[in-house]
């Protein structure tokens, strides 16, 4: 009797001394040493590739792996720190990285020491969201749950929150800066970690828009994406010389005639006669290029997808670039990956999707995993099948971005409400045809007083990806620092 009571004893002992549920250690990153010259200067850093588990509030499982590379300087004082990521939905980090951003940066098929990196100003961890890169959701069943706009977001801030505390960074001024639809995550990430109590310095929305709900359509804003139209069609030679013999002069002009005349026709659109319908169409067709007898008179409008398809015959300019019909170029994959697992020593099997294909991993059924793009739920509420269906299929017919489905999370001007110091950087391209530079502008100069104070726009010689126009690389990076420093105005 008294073995089995002291076994009994040392049974609840045991149990005591046990958490009721072993939660597992976050995989170890890779982490080495690295210097480099910038502008004269050594710069040494500390590179750091991992995975943070993203674990269910409740229960403390992990539901995620989200992947990162970080790059981090040593410092008597905190540096400012930036969490950088792309879009899609679901794409990889590897285009800011790569094209701009870390401390190599991709040319000729190989990569170089990055003289524009933004290390030298900020510590750079560049994010990889659940379903991209070497991130996975720990089970099949987990995957939707971050495939979509509310768990990204969700995720995106856990990761954040996460790795601060992880390493110790709760002092450093923190920075959010995100590409397309990752400018949207940053401003819906920065005011949920704001909403938490987690101070955010400033955001940087990069070809994304602003993460204001009311840039829509209303007043001028909506006409004047026509400028970056006549910028495009100038620059492919498809305007007449007498609209303006240089870009800058093309731009007043048509940034004149959208505001005069084509805004005002617009409001009152329904009660214009014939003929006044075909005044408005020949100037349309003046200011872009495109063959008056292909606009419709009722609409009035040029949607971006009309616009790439129309202004040259037989050909359809590039989504991100209407300079080029073709794909933008690609970064260099094959060094890329030799540099994930070689230099800076993570060495996984896991394909790094984005630049490899999930399928190259085990598929039990032999089926191929339908990409996390494909599989996005927009939805910011409940919507009814009707309702998505009629949303995706005006962002098809457009072509001016996703479909809005349901009403916008709280982003910037939220997130400037809870934090009136708040920097925020809003960049886009002249020739991207989500964009729109004039309309951008109009919006900052009707900013109420504490969003003008917080935003500085700034509009690019480039398309999507401004960066890949090298002397606009040069200013881009030059703004980012300035953000990522405290610089900004």
């Amino acid at each position: 009797m008294r073995r089995v009571l002291a076994a009994g004893l040392a049974g609840l002992a045991l149990a005591a001394a046990t958490p009721a549920l072993a939660l597992p250690h976050a995989e170890a990153p890779a982490v080495t040493q690295h210097r480099m010259t910038v502008g004269g200067k050594p710069l040494a850093y500390t590179a750091e590739v991992g995975r943070i588990a993203i674990r269910d509030a409740e229960t403390g499982e992990p539901r995620g792996w989200m992947g990162y590379i970080a790059y981090r300087v040593a410092s008597a004082k905190p540096r400012p720190i930036a969490f950088v990521w792309n879009g899609g939905p679901g794409a990889n980090s590897a285009t800011l990285h790569f094209e701009v951003a870390g401390p190599k940066r991709g040319e000729a098929g190989g990569l170089v020491d990055n003289q524009e990196t933004w290390l030298t100003d900020a510590d750079l961890v560049f994010v990889d969201p659940i379903g991209t890169g070497f991130s996975r959701p720990t089970k099949a069943e987990y995957a939707d749950g971050f495939y979509g706009t509310l768990g990204d977001v969700a995720s995106v801030t856990e990761f954040v929150r996460a790795w601060r505390l992880q390493h110790g960074t709760e002092a450093n001024p923190l920075y959010l800066i995100g590409e397309s639809w990752g400018a949207g995550r940053a401003a819906n990430v920065g005011y949920a970690l704001l909403k938490r109590g987690v101070p955010v310095a400033g955001l940087g929305l990069i070809s994304g828009g602003t993460g204001l709900s009311r840039l829509g359509e209303d007043g001028p804003v909506g006409p004047l994406k026509i400028v970056g139209f006549a910028a495009t069609a100038f620059t492919l030679g498809k305007l007449s010389p007498d609209v303006g013999a240089s870009s800058a002069a093309v731009e007043a002009a048509a940034n004149r005639w959208a505001r005069e005349t084509y805004a005002p026709a617009l409001a009152r659109r329904d009660q214009l006669t014939p003929d006044e319908r075909e005044q408005i169409a020949a100037g349309l067709s003046r200011f872009t290029g495109v063959p008056a007898d292909k606009i419709d008179r009722k609409s009035l409008a040029l949607t971006p997808r009309q616009f790439r398809t129309l202004l040259v015959p037989g050909k359809t300019l590039n989504t991100f670039d209407m300079r080029i019909t073709e794909e933008p170029r690609a970064v260099s994959r094959d060094a890329i990956l030799a540099y994930l697992r070689g230099e800076l020593g993570y060495r996984t099997d896991l394909p790094y999707v984005g630049l490899e294909a999930q399928d190259d991993g085990y598929l039990p059924d032999g089926k191929p995993v339908p990409g996390v793009g494909a599989r996005w739920d927009y939805a910011t509420a409940k919507v009814t099948p009707e309702e998505r269906q009629a949303a995706i299929a005006e962002a098809v017919r457009t072509g001016a971005g996703p479909p809005a489905l349901g009403p916008p999370l709280p982003a910037t001007a939220e997130a400037v409400a809870l934090n009136p110091k708040l920097r925020v950087l809003v960049a886009s391209g002249l020739y991207d045809s989500l964009a729109n530079c004039a309309g951008a502008d109009e919006t900052a100069r009707n900013l109420p007083a504490p969003l003008k104070s917080a935003m500085s726009f700034k509009c690019y010689p480039g398309g999507h990806m401004m960066y890949r126009d090298q002397p606009t690389r040069l200013k881009f990076s030059q703004d980012i620092r300035k953000l990522v420093s405290g610089g900004l105005p």
